[in-house]
């Protein structure tokens, strides 16, 4: 299983290296392609034919980088990333970050766990199980400080994106895996889309990218407010929300929950939860 692993992800760096030098051009800033890129990639490499082209994007989105060749060619600061550009068109484009990865040292804050034993134990995958404890233990509302309630999971839906290759909006699907509404102490309404990942896979920009584009087109008249939520250990989560601007996409708040038993929680970090809450208030 790990050799047929290892081959495919060769093959992958291959194909994704070919198409890449053929399309770009030094000074680009996007480098358009399609899904028969891929297959001609495959014949001029002489290589075994693909499957699931879908299954080469997915991977150098989330699960391994993409190779030096091109990554060379990324100015200091930015990275390319594989960004859906139409049906069957993907780009790459030059971003701050690909991953979504929790930052080592941050200070966590201890939750009592209120999520029903029948779901910790029945949960059938490890984001079915993140987003239950998301969910249970209203992490949302203490991270944003907003009243939040879920109105969906699992959203599929298209969005309207540019395509570079024709010049004109094209359509795009895209799933968003929790979202939320809120509402805060100025009545101003909020719409949370949630990303979320458990195991070896990590949440990609592209994500956040198409979730402030279904909050903004699906819901116009909401603040939109893209959240990531991960496991960082069995029982601590980290999630994150985002600001989009000229700039590209940056984190603005990151926290970490470690969900515990009531008694685990003792009188002096109690006291130290006090002592911050009273300064910023």
């Amino acid at each position: 299983m790990a050799d047929s692993k290892t081959g495919r992800s060769n093959r992958y760096t291959q194909i994704i290296q070919h198409v890449f030098e053929r399309r770009f051009r030094p000074g680009d800033e996007e480098v358009a392609f399609t899904r028969a890129d891929f297959e001609l990639a495959a014949n001029s490499l002489a290589l075994e034919v693909l499957r699931n082209l879908g299954d080469v994007v997915y991977s150098f989105r989330y699960r391994i980088p993409l190779p030096e060749s091109i990554t060379s060619l990324a100015p200091a600061g930015r990275e390319w990333v594989i960004f859906p550009a139409g049906k069957g068109v993907y780009c790459f484009r030059l971003a701050p970050f690909g991953l979504v990865l929790p930052r080592s040292g941050l200070d966590m804050i201890k939750v009592p766990d209120a999520t029903p034993g029948l779901i910790a134990r029945y949960a059938t995958s490890d984001e079915q199980a993140l987003l239950a404890r998301v969910r249970y233990n209203r992490l949302l509302d203490i991270f944003t400080g907003v009243a939040c309630y879920s109105l969906q999971s699992h959203m599929r839906t298209t969005i309207e994106v540019d395509n570079p290759l024709s010049g004109a909006l094209d359509k795009s699907q895209v799933e968003t895996d929790e979202l939320y509404l809120g509402i805060d102490r100025y009545g101003a309404h909020h719409i949370f889309p949630v990303q979320a990942k458990g195991g070896s896979d990590a949440i990609s920009v592209v994500q956040i990218w198409q979730d402030f584009r279904v909050a903004t087109q699906k819901f116009p008249g909401l603040i939109p407010r893209p959240v990531a939520a991960q496991f960082d250990a069995e029982d601590v989560i980290v999630l994150f929300e985002f600001r989009e601007g000229d700039g590209g996409i940056v984190i603005v708040q990151e926290r970490r929950f470690q969900l515990v038993n009531e008694d685990e929680l003792t009188s002096e970090e109690l006291q130290c939860y006090r002592d911050v809450a009273q300064r910023f208030h």
